[in-house]
Order: structure tokens, then C-alpha cells, then sequence
């Protein structure tokens, strides 16, 4: 028992040092899933791939702990994606790279077969990087592009100029926050959990991942109309006070509750059934091959904190 212990104690150890040397990027993280509403949903990510590790637990104790030089390898290359990305200014490839560098540390450690059972779990961790700034644009476009056409649909006189639209009750502008991206990129979250959990067709998959960003843009577009059209009865200042509430509490709760109802007919698996088995990783010859480059986990453990080292001297260098 203490020998399967011991990996992943180092695993540990070595993930509090590369965090360390990381932790400007990771505290970057920290403060926007905290502090900015759009990535809120981030918090939730870190008790999922726990939970995500946990079913595997079973799995995870049938297949030998032994370290895997590629493994480093991915240590490495996630971080100087990570030194690249602070050296070029890019929050994105530097999270990225730190995010890399975890993952590395895993399969470095505890070996190929324990990091195809974590398979998924660890390309999880991804949702962890805040992205999806650069659709705030073309979303607000599609959202004004909706509502200008239901409005002009359910009789509103309706003059549109990009985000921009008039009608008697006012003129309304989709801002930043009303794009639906927020709700778009949890959504996203969810729905990839949800297609590997539940899923074992990849046809399924894709239509349900589709679902999962077709139902909230169309939806965000259904919510900023309704909120021209309430105005038009009660005041701008009123439905805006009503929309604020509706989009942050009800409508897309009902929205997620159905996209999940019609889907969950056609669910092909229990969450506890997803992923490979140890069984499994017996009769790949791919798996056979490829974890000939073993190394003990104290020299793969020994490696990595070498290469952290290394990467934190190039870093105060640069």
C-alpha cells in the first residue's frame, strides 16, 4: 500500500512546486473565476475533477505506479509554453502552459497507464484557463440580429444599426455583459462533461455539444427580445430591472433544465462507466509500446523538480 502511496504523494510535491513557480498565472486565474462574473463557473471546475478522479479510484489501484519519461517531456513542453506566454505578455498561453505543466507532472510520476485512466480528468483541468473574450463581439451581433427580427416579428417598430436598437420605448444597445457569453462558455463546460460522462457515441456527442452552443445563444437572443418587448409596456428602466433578474436566476436555469431533460432520453451510460479500464489498457498493443520508456517515480519526481528549477532561473532571467 505505501508504494502506491508514495507516487502519489510526490505527484503532490511536485504540483505545489510547479504551482509555485507559476503562481503569478495561477493567481490571475484565481482573481477572474472570483472576481469576474463570466468565468464564475470556474469555481465549480476544481471539485469536478476531484469527483472525476474519485470514480477512477477503483481502477487506479489495479495498474502499476511507475514513472514514464514522456511524461516529463509534456512537463517540459507545458512549461515553456508557460515561459513563452509570460515572455510574449499572453495570459492565455502562459495558463495554458501551467495548466500543461500539472498534467505533465502526472503522467511523469505515476506512469501511462495511470495517466490513460485519468485521461479525461486531466484534459478537464483545461477548463480551468478563462477564455472566451474573443466571442464577445460576433455574440453581439447575433443577439441584436435575433432580437431585431422577433421584435420586428411581434410588431415593434424596430430600427437596427449593429448592436445598436431603436424602437418607440427606447434605444437599446447589447453591451459586453448581455452577449450571452457568460452563460455560453458554462454551458460549454457543462456539455463536455456531460458528453463524456454520459455518452459512448461520438455521433450524440457532437449533436449534444451543438445543442450546447446553439440552445444558449438562441436563447440569449429570445431574452434581450422579451426585454424590448416588455418595455414597450412598462419603461426601458423597468425591463431592464426585470431582464437582470430573469437572466441571472430563471431563464437560462430553465434553458440548462432542458437541454438536459430532451437529452437525458438518449444518455447511454452511468458517469461511474465512462473512461477506460485497467482490463482495457491489458490489450493495447499502442499502450504496450509506448510505456517502455519507464522510470521510477523517484527519478521521474527527482526530473521534474530539476526541470522546475531550471524553468524558474529562466524565468527571473528573462
Amino acid at each position: 500500500m505505501a508504494a502506491r502511496v508514495h507516487p502519489g504523494l510526490m505527484v503532490l510535491c511536485a504540483w505545489i512546486v510547479l504551482v509555485a513557480l507559476t503562481f503569478a498565472d495561477w493567481s490571475e486565474m484565481a482573481h477572474q473565476w472570483w472576481d469576474i462574473d463570466t468565468y464564475s463557473h470556474i469555481l465549480l471546475v476544481p471539485p469536478i475533477i476531484a469527483w472525476l478522479v474519485w470514480l477512477r479510484r477503483d481502477e487506479l489501484v489495479k495498474v502499476p505506479l511507475a514513472g514514464w519519461w514522456p511524461g516529463l517531456l509534456w512537463m517540459l513542453f507545458g512549461l515553456a509554453t508557460w515561459l513563452v506566454g509570460r515572455q510574449l505578455g499572453i495570459n492565455t498561453i502562459a495558463q495554458g502552459g501551467a495548466v500543461l505543466s500539472l498534467q505533465g507532472a502526472v503522467l511523469a510520476i505515476l506512469g501511462l497507464r495511470a495517466g490513460l485512466l485519468l485521461a479525461f480528468p486531466l484534459g478537464y483541468a483545461f477548463v480551468l484557463v478563462p477564455f472566451g473574450g474573443e466571442f464577445i463581439p460576433p455574440l453581439q451581433m447575433i443577439t441584436a440580429e435575433i432580437a431585431t427580427a422577433l421584435s420586428q416579428l411581434s410588431g415593434i417598430d424596430t430600427v437596427a444599426d449593429g448592436i445598436h436598437i431603436d424602437t418607440p420605448a427606447g434605444l437599446f444597445i447589447v453591451a459586453e455583459e448581455c452577449s450571452g457569453v457568460k452563460f455560453l462558455i458554462a454551458m460549454l463546460a457543462l456539455g463536455v462533461l456531460v458528453a463524456y460522462s454520459c455518452f459512448t457515441s461520438w455521433t450524440r456527442r457532437f449533436w449534444f455539444l451543438l445543442a450546447c452552443i446553439v440552445v444558449p445563444i438562441v436563447a440569449n437572443g429570445i431574452r434581450a427580445w422579451a426585454t424590448i418587448y416588455i418595455a414597450q409596456f412598462v419603461g426601458a428602466e423597468a425591463a431592464g430591472s426585470f431582464d437582470h433578474i430573469v437572466y441571472g436566476w430563471v431563464f437560462f436555469g430553465v434553458v440548462i433544465a432542458l437541454v438536459l431533460g430532451v437529452a437525458w432520453r438518449w444518455f447511454e451510460r452511468e458517469p461511474e462507466e465512462a473512461g477506460l479500464s485497467a482490463e482495457d489498457l491489458g490489450t493495447m498493443a499502442l499502450v504496450h509500446r509506448f510505456e517502455g520508456w519507464r522510470a521510477r517515480p523517484a527519478l521521474a519526481f527527482g526530473a521534474a523538480l530539476a526541470a522546475a528549477l531550471v524553468f524558474a532561473v529562466l524565468a527571473r532571467l528573462g
